[in-house]
Formats: structure tokens, sequence, C-alpha cells
């Protein structure tokens, strides 16, 4: 069934459907020593401190057309950061056509659309693995609106704010709005795939995979960077400092890290590379 702008004016009341955007963004690293993991974790903390995380959920809620109501935020000690913003209402105006298509949003522009109770949040989880010399950081952000537009307009925001090797994306819509004749609806618009709300220039970037629940509207696609750099993971130096052996097997570390994340499973035992490791000492 398509919708279209008018049969969401002519609802019986308001729009009462949730719309749930979660994005999960991970960075990967290699830190070979205790001064690189803390030089890496020190980086994040600041290019993601809460302050700049509140720009960016300050943003977002321009592009979906809420007010900000309230602001809490917090850096923690000894890293990560926290930071939720609580929308309502923002200015009712003409709404144009693109609030309904499966089509990327902007980055940002000012989208003002009737909306209410609502609230997007941010998390952070800078982490180390003790031995292995992977550091990753990972942000979860989660927007969820009562309104006519969804939260998918945000996501190509969202993707060009962090630097992401893997995400995964889950989008649900929940509960029902009634039409004038006081039927039920469960969506308000048409979706085939969080990736149709996702830049073309993008995707050519990643590997994408989608799992869709359809008739329980349950959206989810995962996401892992296509091209493989090793200067993009290492941390103060380049591969060239390196021995042929060294990038092998730091960029099969990275890797399997990445798949292991996209995938939630872990495929590679630690023991491997402890063995590798004494290889390359000797």
């Amino acid at each position: 069934m398509k919708f279209t702008p008018e049969q969401h004016i002519e609802l019986h009341g308001f729009n009462n459907l949730t719309k749930s955007l979660s994005f999960n963004m991970f960075d990967i690293c290699y830190t070979r020593t205790k001064e690189e993991r803390e030089a890496y974790i020190e980086y994040i903390d600041e290019q993601y401190s809460a302050e700049r995380l509140t720009k960016i959920l300050t943003h977002v809620a321009d592009i979906i057309g809420a007010h900000v109501l309230n602001v809490a935020k917090q850096d923690y000690v000894p890293q990560g950061a926290s930071v939720t913003i609580l929308v309502s209402e923002g200015p009712v105006v003409e709404i144009p056509n693109g609030a309904y298509d499966e089509s990327p949003g902007p980055l940002p522009d000012n989208v003002v659309l009737q909306l209410d109770k609502s609230h997007i949040t941010v998390h952070t989880y800078p982490e180390f693995h003790p031995d292995e010399g992977i550091s990753t950081f990972r942000a979860d952000i989660d927007v969820s609106t009562c309104g006519e537009i969804t939260p998918l307009k945000a996501l190509n925001y969202l993707i060009h704010s962090f630097e992401t090797d893997v995400m995964t994306i889950d989008y649900k819509v929940r509960g029902f709005t009634r039409d004038k004749e006081g039927n039920k609806l469960f969506i308000d618009h048409d979706i085939s795939s969080i990736q149709n709300y996702i830049p073309e220039n993008v995707k050519d970037q990643f590997d994408m995979v989608d799992i869709n629940v359809y008739q329980e509207n349950i959206f989810h696609t995962k996401c892992k960077l296509r091209e493989f750099d090793l200067d993009n993971y290492l941390f103060g130096y380049t591969k060239d400092s390196l021995s042929p052996e060294e990038r092998e097997e730091i960029s099969e570390r990275i890797q399997a890290e990445m798949e292991e994340i996209v995938s939630g499973v872990t495929l590679h035992s630690g023991t491997i590379f402890e063995e590798d490791d004494e290889e390359l000492d000797n």
C-alpha cells in the first residue's frame, strides 16, 4: 500500500506510532603498546566528548524537526561519554513529500515537522583487548520519534559524523495510529530497506546485508567497510615502518576483529595470535 501526504494529514488524531532508530558504529585501531592504547583512548575521548556529541544530537533534532526541551550530558572517567536529549513538538509547517520517501536525509538541513514526545541518546564505549593490540570505539545512538518523519532521515548525517569501520542499524515502528475512519495503521510510510536511506556514494564504501521482518515492521542492516588500508588502522605510525610479516599479522588481526563484530560471533581464538606473537618475537 502506497502512502501519500494527504493520508498522513487526515488522521483521526495525533500520529501515535513510535519510530525508533538504533545506530551502532565501531572504529577499530591497532595499538601495540600501553602508551599507544592510552593515546588512542585520549584521542577518542577528545574527538567524541560530551560537548561534541551534544552538537551532533542537536543537529539530529533539527533534521527530525524537534524542539530541544532538556539536555543531560556526562563525560566519564576513565573514558566514555553519554548525552540524552528530550525533544518535543516542533513548529508545524508544510510537510515536504521527501519526509515519506525512502531517501537519504540532509547533512543536515532544517526540516521542521510535527512530532511529540521523543528522545535522542548517545553512549560511547572505548575499549581495548589486554593482549592482542586491538582497540575499539563504539558509539550507540538511539532516535525515537512520535511524529510524521522517520528518524531514518537522520541516518545520513549520523554516518558522516563518525569514523566508521562497522555499522549495525536497526529500525522498528511500534504501536498504531488511526485514519479518519478509525482504521488502525501500524506503519505510515513504505519501507523496503534501511539501505534506501543511505546515499549511493556511502553504500559503495561498505558491504551490506539486510535482515528484515516486514510483517513486524522490523528492519536490520549490517555494514562493513569494503576497502582495507592498514595505514587507516595504525595509531602514530604507518605501515612502511613495519616488516612484511608484521603487516600481514596486524592486518589479519584487524580484519578478524571486524568480521567478529559484524557477525556477532567469535571466529578466532586468542591463542592463535599468542603463538603468532612468539614467532614474531623470534
